[in-house]
């Protein structure tokens, strides 16, 4: 089934939502006939169901199966029909039909994108466990353990048992199933959409609660497993419900433009099989029809729709290098739009979508305008893959046939196509966090929001793996993502080498390195939770939260991994006003004169400095890059000649960068006192975006150990840096 050239939700469609959009003849692959539900009723409860003959209810899915796979064994198919019909029987929808017109079509769609004999075969039976007597176990006894599951997946909740629990928790089994085996959903999408194209039977507050869901939870499933045949009609069925309005404005703009003369898109087609006859190049050029939701998306974006809007260009071709031909010889001959051009065939998205994307301008004349001078510029989207790629694009991992069986000899085991999509790091991202929802209603609302995020970048580890994340996840997600509840420890990271906090959005591609703590009391920040965008970082934090109160003091929204304020036992007076040795430390030009080295740079031994007379008298020593010795020489003031004496004992101010977490201070002033120097006053200010600046003023016995200082400080974990202070200091 085309998701946009022969779905029924293809533009053109002139019914109103009680039955779901209808294409009108378009330009379209040659695709089976719609299923006629009243005659499938009756076939289905007529029809012959001898053994050495197929029921007449299934000829359409047989038809449409063999399409697929010639070879296939058709007898479980059979024995399932046989099964269902008989299960079923006296039931009606609520459309008028026998029921088993339901299983029978859900069995059909799958049956057209390609799907194989055991998800059919689970396909009719899917309602059986739900809605008949027949058991879990006799269907495994007939049909063998993977029908059982699947049918399994698929099978709701009773509500007698889990009251309004009973939907989310039926997701949250049914991805869990699929999990395991992604063909559940597969079946689960198949079943929405036939119920969604029989729902105006339905009262209209319970038509928008299942297209609500259907919007918020299916189409974006559908939209990761790559089925875009199924999703693009369910979105087309929920935007008729939930926006009638721009429905029928959409629906009128599809009606006139199909009333015009001429198709500008044919015109253009035409010229394109021309361009790549010419060419050599052996291509199928169609036309792609845009759906309902897509031309509307089109007409916001851009306002006045032209005639190649309404839809895009689809070439394919049998390898992939006859994409890339296919692109050079367009873009030779046409002009071709530049920011328009994606390849999703050297980099796939994350629901194995594949295809060269691309957009020309042709000049053309306008009919409207007088003597049909005056000229028009069509811009047309194109799109170029091969026909495995298109054919994975339309039917998603159910082009993929069993993931499970081993491959066939014409396909190595190697081969691209047969990756396993049932663990793709979506899905395993929302696995593991589903199981962590402490309630239904947490687990539904967050499912929403995770299914919300449209795109997913892959990030590198240091070791060489990858990280699935959402698009806009920070590495606070990163940390969770890797590491679980352990992330708790995290105390930064570093960003494509760089040092960055938690709080850092990521990009597609970036390498992530994250610190972890040493202390397994580590504990989160509450600031976290405003980086945190990925459900499983968000619930590990909410949970550690919930069991960890905010304490009620003055200071309670301050996070609880780091003091606001600390003050180190000093071992002198804070207030010393110079150091004990500054006379003997240094020697001026100035005997007699009081000595003191500047506050603002703390120079030691060996740098560079010189020296300025300020208020009374006393001789001031700096570092010569300090901001001071700028000032004052702009200031007039005359420098002093000054060097170091031969004593090597000296007063320096430091300051350590850090990421909080508990203790750190202890671990500081222990690494500080262990290199022999003593603090004379330590100050921490209060965090910002989890950094905590420490400011230390210490006491060397010998400047020779500031070196080896600086990297005992570093080295206390979750400290990125330790550099000499740089006070303003005022001019005296």
């Amino acid at each position: 089934m085309s998701a946009e050239a022969t779905n029924p939700a293809s533009p053109g469609a002139v019914t109103g939502p009680a039955t779901g959009p209808v294409a009108p003849a378009a330009p379209r692959r040659r695709s089976l006939p719609r299923i006629d539900l009243r005659r499938l009723g009756r076939a289905a409860l007529l029809g012959s169901a001898t053994r050495d003959r197929l029921p007449d209810a299934i000829g359409h899915v047989v038809d449409a199966h063999r399409a697929h796979h010639p070879d296939a064994d058709l007898e479980p198919l059979r024995r399932a029909y046989v099964l269902a019909e008989s299960s079923h029987r006296g039931q009606m929808r609520k459309s008028g039909e026998p029921y088993i017109t339901h299983p029978l079509a859900v069995t059909l769609i799958l049956a057209e994108l390609g799907a194989e004999t055991t998800t059919l075969t689970a396909s009719l039976l899917h309602d059986t466990v739900e809605d008949t007597e027949v058991t879990l176990d006799q269907v495994g006894e007939q049909f063998g353990e993977e029908v059982r599951y699947l049918v399994d997946g698929v099978t709701k909740l009773e509500k007698v048992d889990y009251g309004a629990a009973a939907e989310p928790e039926t997701f949250r089994k049914m991805l869990v199933a699929t999990g395991n085996d992604v063909r559940v959903m597969s079946i689960k999408l198949a079943d929405r959409l036939h119920n969604m194209r029989t729902l105006g039977v339905m009262r209209p507050e319970k038509q928008a609660r299942i297209a609500k869901v259907t919007r918020d939870v299916l189409i974006p499933l559908a939209e990761r497993l790559g089925v875009q045949a199924l999703k693009t009609e369910l979105e087309d069925l929920v935007f008729a419900i939930l926006h009638p309005e721009e429905y029928e404005h959409t629906r009128e703009l599809i009606v006139e433009n199909a009333a015009r003369p001429g198709d500008p898109l044919a015109e253009i087609a035409d010229e394109m099989r021309s361009v790549l006859r010419e060419a050599g190049i052996q291509a199928e050029v169609l036309i792609r029809p845009r759906h309902f939701v897509s031309l509307h998306r089109v007409s916001r974006k851009r306002g006045r729709l032209r005639g190649t809007d309404f839809g895009r260009i689809l070439v394919l071709v049998n390898e992939d290098a006859d994409c890339y031909g296919v692109l050079g010889e367009l873009h030779t001959c046409m002009t071709p739009v530049v920011s328009e051009f994606k390849d999703f065939i050297a980099v796939p998205k994350f629901n194995l979508y594949q295809s060269l994307h691309t957009a020309v301008a042709l000049p053309r004349a306008r009919p409207d305008s007088p003597g049909g001078t005056a000229m028009d510029r069509q811009v047309v989207e194109v799109l170029i893959r091969t026909h495995q790629m298109h054919k994975v694009a339309e039917a998603g991992v159910v082009a993929l046939g069993n993931p499970y069986a081993p491959p066939s000899e014409e396909q190595s085991p190697a081969d691209g196509e047969r990756v396993d999509p049932t663990r793709p790091g979506w899905l395993s991202r929302l696995l593991d966090w589903q199981q962590s929802a402490p309630d239904p209603d947490t687990f539904w609302s967050t499912l929403r929001e995770d299914l919300a995020q449209d795109r997913e970048i892959a990030v590198f580890r240091p070791d060489g793996g990858t990280l699935g994340l959402p698009e806009g996840a920070t590495c606070v997600d990163a940390a969770y993502a890797q590491y679980g509840e352990d992330a708790h420890a995290c105390i930064g990271a570093r960003v494509n080498g760089r040092l960055a906090t938690l709080s850092t959005v990521l990009k597609d591609g970036d390498t992530v390195q994250l610190l972890m703590g040493q202390d397994p009391a580590s504990e989160p920040s509450r600031e976290w939770l405003e980086h945190a965008h990925t459900p499983a970082a968000r619930i590990a934090i909410q949970r550690w939260i919930a069991t960890h109160p905010a304490p009620a003091t003055a200071d309670a929204e301050t996070p609880t991994r780091t003091p606001p304020v600390a003050e180190a036992a000093p071992r002198r007076a804070v207030d010393d006003p110079a150091p004990r040795t500054a006379a003997d430390a240094v020697v001026v030009d100035r005997p007699g004169a009081s000595v003191r080295l500047a506050g603002c740079c703390t120079p030691v031994p060996p740098d560079e400095v010189t020296a300025f007379v300020v208020r009374g008298g006393v001789v001031t020593v700096h570092r010569v890059g300090c901001a001071a010795v700028a000032r004052m020489k702009s200031a007039g003031r005359a420098e002093v000649g000054v060097r170091w004496g031969d004593t090597a004992e000296c007063r320096v101010t430091l300051v350590a960068e850090s990421f909080g977490r508990p203790h750190l201070l202890a671990d500081l002033t222990e690494a500080i006192a262990l290199e022999g120097a003593e603090i004379v006053s330590a100050t921490v200010e209060p965090p910002s975006q989890q950094r905590v600046r420490h400011t230390y003023t210490l006491l060397l016995a010998d400047a020779a150990q500031l070196p080896s200082l600086m990297r005992a400080m570093r080295n206390v974990p979750g400290v990125y840096d330790v550099s000499r202070a740089q006070h303003h200091a005022p001019t005296w």
